[in-house]
């Protein structure tokens, strides 16, 4: 993934925030503002996640470490934690907020699978830093092309 280091505008993978449609802007101030409840004393590496669920629900998570790393759950995971502990079971939009000097901040690997259990089809994902000026448009599918499915159990 190209993670436009210097945040150029291309109209399709970076884009102005002011650009977005209100109910992104939404999405992405809900991921900024639980960003500020991360619990990340050994990283001081804060993350704020905020799902759109299918029912047009805002949930939000942010990232929480532990001392011993191993038990440390990322800000994406604990929005969808949080989602399903609500009955939310499929998400429609994803924003995740964290600063980086140079680059944007994706979801790892797991938080990509997590996600993609939730997921039946291709969802936007935003990638944006704390003070929003431009944000990296990127989806569930284009950050993990062959995710391994839940449908795959059944075969």
């Amino acid at each position: 993934m190209n993670n436009n280091i210097n945040g150029t505008v291309d109209g399709r993978n970076t884009v102005e925030y002011s650009s977005l449609d209100a109910s992104v802007k939404e999405l992405i101030e809900a991921a900024i503002k639980v960003r500020n409840h991360a619990y990340c004393p050994y990283s001081n590496f804060a993350v704020g996640a905020a799902l759109r669920t299918v029912a047009g629900d805002i949930v939000t998570g942010c990232n929480v470490e532990n001392g011993t790393f191993g038990p440390s759950v990322c800000a994406e995971r604990t929005a969808v934690c949080k989602a399903v502990s609500e009955g939310h079971r499929e998400f429609t939009a994803v924003a995740v907020v964290a600063f980086q000097e140079t680059e944007f901040t994706a979801p790892c690997g797991t938080c990509r699978q997590t996600l993609s259990e939730f997921s039946r089809k291709d969802i936007p994902i935003y990638l944006v830093k704390p003070s929003p000026v431009r944000v990296m448009v990127t989806s569930l599918f284009q950050l993990l092309p062959h995710a391994f499915s839940p449908t795959f159990l059944n075969k």
